[in-house]
């Protein structure tokens, strides 16, 4: 499987995760083809070729209606993204939290909390991570 993150760094195909998510946030059960070129203006040869680097990074699923092929999104594969985030929004919110008590804390109390915090967001990220994995949940 090619890398998320090379397959997210393109903008088209990212306009395309964005097209499919606002669409199923929608209602619909899949996007055609001729949906996606119409709605980005784009070709349709450059919309497959995309559709087909998604599909092998299991980011889109595709259903088949006679010869008509409907796009979904599948958020399954974003999770490593959303892995490799996480930490840094964790960090800046406990360096936030840090700033906000450096003025009423003495010096050892605010680098303290600040490495309980830290601490404490690390190990929330790894007890969600842990669970998002457990089948059936």
């Amino acid at each position: 499987m090619a890398d998320i993150f090379d397959v997210i760094a393109d903008g088209t195909r990212r306009d395309i995760l964005q097209l499919l998510r606002e669409r199923g946030a929608a209602g619909e059960h899949g996007t055609s083809v001729s949906n996606i070129v119409a709605d980005l203006g784009v070709s349709q040869p450059t919309v497959s070729k995309h559709l087909k680097v998604l599909r092998e990074a299991e980011l889109v699923s595709v259903r088949e209606e006679g010869q008509h092929r409907y796009y979904s999104l599948s958020v399954g594969p974003l999770d490593e993204v959303d892995d490799w985030l996480v930490p840094f929004f964790d960090d800046g919110i406990a360096a936030a939290d840090a700033a906000a008590t450096v003025s009423t804390l003495p010096d050892s109390a605010a680098a303290a909390a600040d490495l309980v915090g830290r601490a404490a967001a690390s190990t929330k990220h790894a007890f969600d991570s842990m669970f998002k994995r457990i089948p059936g949940r």
